[in-house]
């Protein structure tokens, strides 16, 4: 997949403020300074995600229309401390209702730092997306941080310990490897939930 034109169309919290249109979704989860944002930039090759060297920058939904069929949602980042408690329990009541029952989401791009590997708050997404049976591709970021053989060893324990099919993707920004292979699993996630749609499931 080639992106030809991306648009930055909102930025929402709850339901009543995002998007209309029946487009499928691509959300982007991880946690707080996952390198979510530089991965947004890299992907689109365009600045339009906001990179701050603070976490927990992201609090809204922020939604993105690729190539004029189709959003990748940056969601905000999970298990950042210094964020009021207050403003923390509501990104998780509306993140859950929007994971759990948003019709339009194709399904969902997990990001997980390859140096420090699953943490619970990682392995409770993980836990919430198969019991929602929501499609989720799995991405190690920062791959360049490891050697060859470690990166290796570190995708297959992540497989391991999340039940995966295959190993993870593991990309790098700084390195620029992995854009091309996360590009076409986000095409199969928005052809997929097309055919879903086509055939009433």
């Amino acid at each position: 997949m080639e992106i030809f034109n991306v648009t930055f169309r909102a930025a929402a919290l709850r339901a009543s403020s995002r998007p209309r249109e029946w487009y499928p979704q691509v959300a982007v989860a991880g946690r707080s300074n996952v390198g979510k944002s530089s991965l947004l930039n890299w992907l689109f090759q365009r600045r339009l995600a906001k990179v701050a060297k603070a976490p927990g920058k992201t609090r809204t939904l922020n939604f993105f229309l690729v190539n004029s069929s189709f959003y990748v949602v940056d969601l905000p980042g999970y298990g950042y401390a210094k964020v009021a408690k207050q403003l923390r329990d509501e990104w998780g009541q509306e993140l859950g209702r929007y994971l759990l029952d948003e019709q339009r989401v194709a399904g969902v791009v997990t990001l997980i730092d390859i140096r420090h590997g699953p943490t619970p708050l990682d392995l409770d997404l993980q836990e919430m997306l198969t019991a929602a049976a929501r499609e989720r591709v799995v991405v190690l970021t920062k791959a360049d941080k490891l050697s060859r053989g470690q990166r290796a060893s570190t995708q297959r324990e992540v497989q391991r310990q999340l039940g995966l099919a295959t190993p993870p993707l593991a990309v790098s920004v700084n390195a620029a490897e992995g854009r091309r292979e996360l590009l076409g699993e986000i095409e199969s996630l928005v052809t997929a939930w097309r055919g879903r749609q086509s055939r009433g499931d």
